[in-house]
């Protein structure tokens, strides 16, 4: 079997752009693979075109060797938009070999550890009372774990950001909502990297013991001496590494226990390849998987086969809750085998990845989009 192409389609799919990939064998066998890198798709499709003239003719069933050249290949390797092209062609390689020899891609991965994959939800209204009721509905549909909002002042209309503003509006409202649900759900929350390690640790010292299990992405990861420094000042576990693009660059969080939830994100980390390097590595410190997943059901439905196949998983996360419909779900494009129910995702069984997308559909041009370009108050630039 042989590589006869590999397609890239950036395009505009539900409410966001998506990368989603094609690579075809002269077998018949095709698979579909996702970018990760939101935001920069026009960037990772002309890195594919690039593997694309040399891909053709190779033999797909060898992915850990074509992921070995894709990256070692070029005297500049590494970096987000190099390894957000590898991951989505290498995910759709295990969706080929898993369609070639008829079993799931879970079982190229070692089997699966678990039928169903928990997965957490996020409150969507701003800190307040309707937040308050969010959590509690997000509890009595299933879910044992969510991220709580916290403030973030209208960015995506005005562009203004004031970390120490959103502090001030937020921690109140966590505390009264870890009263209204007791001890046993799980919380936590995602600051997205907009906060300094002073303004993070004035943050969590306001709030009880427990009022958070977790606090995603405070600062910025690349010093992880910044997060060493924080660490001292709360006792509350960081959720790091959506951001990653190798497993070098998840060395020092892993080998210093500089984080407790590794927010691998299969689609820029390098495919199933390279995460699954990460998530035994992990296991060896004791750290569980928390992956990232705010993209489209490519993305989901791979991160379900890698979840199922390691030991030292938690939660999936999901755009899914109680009040809406799933925000990246579009059935005209994506046929996929995932059954969600009560908060989970039930392991699929058919071969290969259990997702089929109508390329015919994917013709809604590219919109460029660009994240907010936040600024503070006094006109300076800070971080979306």
């Amino acid at each position: 079997m042989k590589i006869t192409d590999v397609k890239p389609f950036p395009v505009w799919v539900g409410r966001r752009n998506q990368l989603v990939v094609k690579v075809e064998t002269d077998e018949g066998i095709y698979g579909w693979g996702e970018s990760g890198f939101s935001g920069r798709e026009l960037a990772v499709a002309g890195v594919i075109e690039h593997y694309r003239e040399w891909l053709i003719g190779r033999d797909p069933m060898k992915r850990g060797a074509l992921w070995q050249e894709m990256y070692r290949g070029q005297y500049f390797e590494g970096g987000r938009t190099l390894t957000a092209a590898i991951s989505a062609i290498d995910i759709a390689l295990y969706d080929i070999a898993g369609k070639a020899l008829g079993v799931p891609v879970y079982e190229l991965l070692g089997g699966k550890h678990r039928d169903f994959v928990p997965t957490f939800a996020t409150t969507a209204a701003s800190p307040g009372p309707e937040m308050v009721e969010q959590a509690q509905a997000i509890v009595e549909a299933g879910w044992n774990c969510m991220r709580l909002s916290n403030d973030k002042q209208g960015i995506d209309t005005t562009n203004v950001y004031e970390p120490r503003e959103s502090i001030g509006n937020t921690v109140e409202w966590w505390v009264k909502t870890r009263e209204a649900l007791g001890n046993a759900p799980v919380l936590g929350t995602d600051y997205h990297h907009r906060l300094s390690v002073a303004e993070t640790a004035s943050l969590l010292q306001m709030i009880p013991p427990h009022t958070l299990d977790f606090i995603e992405e405070p600062i910025r990861d690349e010093t992880p001496e910044a997060y060493e420094a924080l660490r001292k000042m709360t006792p509350v576990p960081f959720a790091i590494g959506e951001e990653f693009a190798s497993k070098w660059q998840f060395l020092p969080y892993i080998e210093r226990g500089i984080t407790n939830y590794a927010r691998l994100d299969l689609c820029n980390v390098g495919g199933f390849t390279e995460a699954m390097k990460v998530a035994g590595w992990a296991e060896a410190h004791y750290i569980d998987m928390m992956p990232h997943n705010p993209l489209g059901p490519i993305c989901t439905i791979a991160t379900v086969h890698f979840a199922a196949a390691i030991a030292n998983f938690t939660w999936l996360e999901t755009w899914r809750n109680p009040w809406a419909a799933d925000r990246h779900d579009d059935d005209r494009i994506f046929q996929s085998q995932l059954k969600f129910e009560r908060a989970r995702f039930e392991v699929p069984s058919a071969p290969g990845l259990g997702i089929e997308v109508d390329e015919s559909q994917l013709t809604e041009p590219f919109r460029p989009w660009e994240a907010p370009h936040l600024s503070r108050k006094d006109g300076s630039h800070t971080n979306w």
